[in-house]
């Protein structure tokens, strides 16, 4: 079988430092990371360990809970202690959340400045509990909750009002010793907030947590985030990601590990190269996709498969992919490797193509 291999990279990464989010290595040559943030009350601890565990089963390598009050704050140790992936507290208004959630055991931190009043005051508490603990801390930076004084001095979120925030706040943890912080800078739109991260990756070499934040349902989110993500990881900018939809969860993970996958950021599992449709096709191209996919989806290893409506590009995407389907005139040919190995009747074409991969030997790298 063909092997699919990472594409080389557009630039080389950014050289940033290198932390650890409870044995996960995020910055400096470790590949980037994908992140979803849980729905569920988080005081529901078997409701939230329900959607951690789906969450992991899409791919998710790293996971937040909101901790808004108390009874979230007293779930954390249970959580922490039986995800199967690393947990993140996010932490808004009330400072004594984080060093709760260093004590349950969370695997970092994530801190909204512009939330937590007086949070200046309280940085070198939090830097001793959390470097005691080894416990990092991201500073999350929001342009809907940018600190006041910066809201004055720009007017608006600007990117540079957004650098500004999150520099100012990893000097004050660095004047206590303090420095493994990993970055965000996000806004709700793409232009700024790419802005905002090239001129961050700029000046400082803390890892960068990319998003879009409140990028909206999941085709407008989707196309959002894969537009940003795509112009800053094509830049070598970007440790570790989270896509931020007005849909479940599972959704957000998906779409961020085809966003890395498509730029060559991570292998590729299954992938379906389908024609858009036209007046040639002769069959009914969106429905094969969709049933193809479907039938595909947690394929033990990974493969190209094309489905193909006439025969302009039919037979040469075929031939291209692991296994492919030239559609028409009620017919499929069926490729395996390049080549022709079989002519069934449309409605038997999910099953052959499944048939024809059962045979299938994975590459040298695939059993590794």
């Amino acid at each position: 079988m063909t092997t699919l291999q990472l594409a080389p990279p557009v630039r080389r990464r950014r050289l940033s430092r290198k932390l650890s989010v409870g044995g996960v290595e995020v910055g400096g040559d470790a590949p980037v990371s994908v992140q979803s943030m849980t729905t569920t009350p988080t005081s529901d601890v078997d409701a939230t360990l329900r959607q951690i565990a789906e969450l992991t089963a899409a791919g998710c390598e790293i996971v937040r809970v909101a901790v808004p009050s108390q009874d979230d704050a007293d779930a954390l140790p249970a959580i922490a202690r039986k995800s199967p992936i690393p947990v993140i507290a996010d932490i808004h208004f009330q400072p004594r959340y984080v060093f709760a959630a260093i004590d349950a055991g969370c695997a970092a931190v994530r801190v909204n400045p512009g939330n937590i009043k007086k949070f200046d005051d309280r940085v070198g508490e939090i830097a001793r509990a959390a470097g005691a603990a080894k416990v990092p801390i991201r500073i999350g930076v929001n342009a809907g909750s940018l600190d006041q004084r910066l809201y004055r001095k720009y007017g608006k979120a600007t990117p540079e009002a957004l650098v500004e925030s999150a520099l100012w706040e990893c000097s004050l943890f660095e004047e206590h010793g303090f420095t493994d912080l990993k970055i965000s800078v996000k806004h709700h739109d793409p232009v700024v907030m790419v802005s905002a991260y090239r001129q961050l990756a700029r000046v400082c070499d803390y890892p960068l947590h990319l998003g879009v934040t409140e990028a909206g349902p999941l085709l407008q989110g989707t196309v959002k985030s894969a537009v940003a993500f795509g112009v800053l990881l094509s830049e070598g900018i970007g440790d570790t990601i989270r896509v931020s939809l007005s849909a479940p969860p599972v959704e957000e993970v998906k779409v961020g590990s085809q966003i890395l996958a498509s730029l060559g950021l991570r292998p590729r599992k299954l992938e379906i190269v389908s024609c858009p449709s036209c007046g040639r096709a002769q069959v009914d191209v969106y429905k094969l996709a969709e049933q193809v996919t479907a039938a595909f989806e947690g394929f033990p290893i990974p493969l190209r498969v094309a489905v193909m409506g006439c025969v302009v590009n039919g037979p040469g995407e075929a031939r291209e992919a692991d296994l492919g389907v030239s559609s028409g005139n009620g017919k499929g040919q069926i490729f395996v490797r390049g080549e022709v190995v079989r002519t069934v009747p449309e409605s038997k074409i999910v099953e052959a193509l499944l048939e024809e991969a059962m045979k299938l030997e994975p590459g040298p790298s695939e059993e590794d």
